[in-house]
């Protein structure tokens, strides 16, 4: 049974139409990523959950109630802000207690939670300090720790780690998903960066333009985008994508660069496609490899490519080519022998394709 429901939501600012109809729902104990471009709407749908942007129709429902109209505080969520919001002259006790102390806790039991999140958060050390002798990474934690005091039924995260360098980054989601999995609490988190969203959801919305494009698992997402933006924004390498015919039972793939023909089985997406219709062929980057590391079990087809640029990253190898006129990433083992300029064999493995209509929609 869902534990935030949001249903048929829309929000206007003025005659600027920003959410137009989202409808989503996760169970207790889940982790939400609402992710898309800037200006797509994710975190204006998050101030509605939290009750800092009334809605203009549509319901949002935590637990059995509907919070629509209830004021921020009387919605049970804690929210954790891009810019930390802390308090300069407090210590992190106090900016970690200072919630508590206002709704009237008595001190001891104030103490005993400052206690028990700064252990959680390994900030024990730092309690008496201002934030401004904090690092980034340190005030993210404060600022996370104020949250946590409240147990709240939902936690809403708003873009938390975009102020911290690439490393922190990954410590700080590490903490984020070991804390979830640690205190099992709904989490509604918003994000533009599609790495984040991938490790840390348990369902991903993607946004754009104020409309819901596709909502699942960071599986479903990756592997079956419903449509061409979907595919293109979650991943890095981003999913290639490329123009290809149909005649009969074949599918080709010509122009400028390697070419490549394959056949149209009577159950592929493709099997009802017409040669006067436009056809994009979608494959990440991991189904373009050498033939020695292809998956053996799949729908293999090979074609020589020119090797325009390659790119080393470590555990992977990165060469970018040419197919069909189009520019095309392959990701490669890390001692791959490729070099610029040179004609290397590459294998593509057809079972991972997707393939999209004029419209950017999938053809399924």
């Amino acid at each position: 049974m869902a534990f935030l429901k949001i249903d048929n939501l829309r929000k206007s600012f003025g005659s600027v139409e920003v959410l137009k109809g989202i409808d989503l729902e996760i169970e207790e104990g889940g982790f939400l990523v609402l992710i898309g471009p800037s200006g797509c709407g994710k975190s204006t749908l998050l101030n509605t959950i939290a009750g800092l942007e009334p809605v203009t129709s549509g319901d949002i429902r935590i637990g059995e109630r509907s919070v629509v109209g209830l004021h921020p505080s009387k919605r049970d969520i804690a929210m954790v802000f891009q810019s930390y919001a802390l308090y300069p002259n407090m210590s992190v006790e106090k900016n970690i207690a200072f919630g508590m102390e206002i709704r009237g806790l008595p001190k001891s039991e104030r103490d005993a939670k400052v206690t028990q999140v700064a252990d959680m958060l390994q900030i024990g050390h730092l309690l008496k300090r201002k934030p401004g002798q904090l690092s980034g990474g340190q005030r993210q934690r404060v600022a996370m720790g104020r949250a946590l005091v409240r147990d709240p039924q939902v936690f809403l995260f708003d873009e938390p780690l975009s102020n911290l360098d690439a490393k922190l980054r990954v410590d700080m989601r590490t903490e984020i998903k070991r804390l979830h999995q640690r205190m099992g609490t709904t989490i509604v988190y918003v994000t533009h960066d599609q790495i984040e969203a991938m490790t840390l959801a348990s369902k991903i919305a993607v946004l754009k333009d104020g409309i819901l494009q596709q909502f699942g698992t960071p599986t479903e997402i990756y592997d079956n985008p419903a449509n061409m933006f979907v595919a293109e924004f979650m991943g890095s390498p981003s999913m290639n994508m490329v123009p290809v015919s149909v005649s009969g039972k074949t599918a080709k793939v010509t122009g400028d660069g390697a070419d490549l023909s394959f056949a149209v089985s009577n159950t592929s997406a493709l099997s009802g496609a017409s040669a006067d219709k436009a056809i994009t062929m979608g494959l990440r980057p991991e189904a373009i490899t050498d033939p020695e590391s292809a998956d053996s079990t799949g729908t293999l087809a090979e074609a020589d490519c020119v090797i325009e640029v390659v790119e080393t990253a470590g555990s992977d190898t990165y060469a970018i080519t040419k197919l069909g006129g189009t520019e095309v990433t392959a990701r490669l083992r890390a001692d791959a022998d490729v070099q610029p300029g040179k004609t290397t064999r590459l294998a593509f493995n057809l079972a991972k394709a997707v393939f999209f209509d004029a419209d950017g929609e999938r053809v399924r």
